[in-house]
């Protein structure tokens, strides 16, 4: 399915340029012939000369000088502190990393009358449902520091959209997977890395745990769709077909040839038992609709693996 098409060429800030969504996303909008500053921590190199690279702090009001200039058509926040983890170990630090860094970006789309705003964000702001399906409209119930943060960065968005015009759309990402992720510790990755290696893999409890896997093309899709629409709200960014672990697993043999042998390990404390998401309300506010099967999707990580990572040999 072929990105969506727009007549202008705009100027896209992307904050987490460098990272695994962040590349993708500034591809798309190069491939458009937008004009892209990447803003990130991290270093980028590139011969693109419609890429503009700013390494530095998103705290540093030099570095964001740099990055934001009037004229910018609009901002896509992927930069983020994003483990659940460390943000129970370390609060203070991802309040400024997550809430701090978005309200001060949100006040430079402001001045510099900036009038597009994208935020990457989570349905851990919602918490724990149990097997209900999460809808846009839930009422927001974090219980870890990260998706209490990322719930204040909404309402933030949904402020700044209703006192000052802002169009800011809050992108509610499920587990994103696809190719360029062989550095990320997410589940996919390892069992990647396991049939490579020809290994096992550690499952939390009984494995029927369900998860909804959307690939970073969709994402992307995801993405563009809202940008063009400049729509003001919360949309989910997943499948809308959630797998339990042990379906993953299974569809992981099938595709890499592995046996990947399983041992089950006491779930941690906070495990949730699933996340299922419609999104359909996605497709009424923005278009959004996915398109890549999961088989197809992990099909697309293998090749990935391989080319980057070596090849092995399955008996």
């Amino acid at each position: 399915m072929a990105d969506p098409i727009t007549s202008d060429l705009p100027r896209v800030v992307v904050t987490g340029g460098c990272g695994f969504i962040g590349r993708a996303v500034v591809a798309a909008f190069r491939r458009r012939g937008a004009q892209v500053t990447v803003i990130d921590r991290e270093p980028m190199t590139t011969a693109d000369t419609g890429i503009t690279v700013v390494t530095g702090d998103l705290a540093d009001p030099d570095a964001l000088d740099a990055a934001i200039t009037p004229g910018t058509d609009g901002i896509v926040h992927l930069a983020a502190l994003t483990s659940v983890l460390r943000s129970v170990e370390l609060p203070v630090e991802t309040y400024a990393e997550n809430v701090a860094i978005t309200q001060e970006l949100l006040e430079r789309a402001r001045t510099h009358r900036i009038p597009r705003f994208l935020l990457a964000s989570t349905n851990a702001v919602v918490g724990d449902v149990g097997t209900s399906t999460i809808t846009e409209d839930m009422p927001l119930r974090p219980l870890t520091p990260y998706g209490a943060t990322k719930a204040a960065c909404e309402m933030l968005l949904s402020g700044y959209s209703g006192a000052y015009g802002l169009a800011a759309c809050a992108l509610r990402f499920t587990n994103v997977y696809g190719p360029g992720m062989s550095h990320k510790d997410s589940f996919v990755p390892r069992l990647m890395r396991a049939a490579l290696a020809g290994t096992g893999v550690r499952v939390y409890g009984d494995g029927l745990q369900r998860r909804d896997l959307v690939n970073l093309d969709d994402v992307v899709r995801g993405i563009l769709l809202a940008w063009d629409s400049r729509y003001s709200g919360r949309a989910i960014l997943g499948s809308g077909r959630s797998v339990s672990v042990l379906e993953l697993i299974e569809a992981v043999r099938e595709v890499t040839g592995a046996s990947l042998p399983v041992q089950h390990v006491p779930a941690p404390k906070g495990e949730m038992p699933a996340v299922l998401v419609d999104v359909s309300g996605s497709a009424e506010s923005i278009g959004y609709r996915p398109s890549v099967e999961l088989a197809e999707g992990l099909t697309g990580v293998w090749k990935y693996f391989l080319d980057h990572e070596g090849r092995i040999v399955v008996e």
